[in-house]
């Protein structure tokens, strides 16, 4: 008989899911190893639960990619909650690895891969925890995206930026979600950022009229060589189409 799965193990598995390239999935990676050992569950079990998750991701049903069947109900209930609850499930993650990951460490004598992006000990009222969201949102988007700006396919993650659609200052509900997010080289961030690029309602490349007045030859390059550039859509985690309305209609500056 299988062990059930506990709300713990799922949250965990969940962010790992997020994290992680979806072709990466497998019993190989060694991210998936460390959440084996610090769950006491087998690689092959971690991989399943992986691909147990991604049955319920639209980019992927777009794509014809169906994931693993016979999945729990439990893993809809957390996956919703993610979607609706999403800076709380992270948080509720990094408490979890200060419980049990520590002490899995030193009875193992290794250090736990899954620790990386997280920071034990923080709580909801520190400035870490804003960072502890902000690097799963970055994980998260670089890679959905495989790495690669969306615009240029720049694909040198020391020069890419996982840009908010919609604002973390303004948006809690969508702060670590990431269908909120565009994988965006540095200066094509900076711009979006601003308002003086958008993303169409067929997801191709609009500058604003505040750049392309009076564009230099830098300007052209950079840039304007990418007007109305369909853009290179993610794996997973489509970005979402209400979130990039709000960026058109809000912070884009025609």
């Amino acid at each position: 008989m299988h062990k059930k799965w506990t709300r713990q193990e799922l949250i965990l598995a969940l962010q790992l899911y997020c994290k992680t390239p979806f072709g990466r999935i497998h019993i190989r990676n060694p991210e998936v190893i460390s959440l084996a050992e610090l769950i006491g569950r087998s690689p092959s079990a971690v991989s399943w639960k992986l691909a147990n998750f991604s049955r319920f991701d639209p980019s992927l049903k777009l794509r014809d990619i169906k994931g693993a069947s016979h999945g729990s109900k439990a893993d809809a209930e957390i996956w919703e909650e993610f979607f609706t609850n999403g800076e709380e499930l992270i948080l509720e993650a990094n408490q979890i690895l200060l419980k049990i990951g520590s002490s899995v460490e030193k009875r193992s004598n290794t250090k736990l891969i899954i620790n990386e992006d997280f920071q034990l000990g923080v709580d909801r009222a520190s400035e870490g925890f804003s960072r502890i969201g902000q690097t799963f949102f970055r994980s998260s988007v670089l890679a959905s995206y495989e790495e690669t700006c969306c615009v240029t396919g720049l694909n040198n993650s020391l020069l890419l930026n996982a840009s908010h659609i919609s604002p973390w200052s303004t948006d809690k509900a969508n702060r670590v979600n990431p269908c909120n997010g565009l994988c965006l080289n540095a200066l094509h961030d900076r711009a979006f950022d601003r308002g003086l690029m958008t993303i169409s309602e067929d997801l191709r490349v609009v500058y604003s009229d505040k750049l392309i007045e009076n564009a230099d030859s830098s300007v052209k390059l950079l840039f304007l060589s990418y007007e109305g550039k369909e853009i290179i859509l993610p794996n997973r985690f489509r970005p979402d189409p209400d979130l990039l309305d709000f960026h058109r209609k809000t912070i884009f500056v025609s």
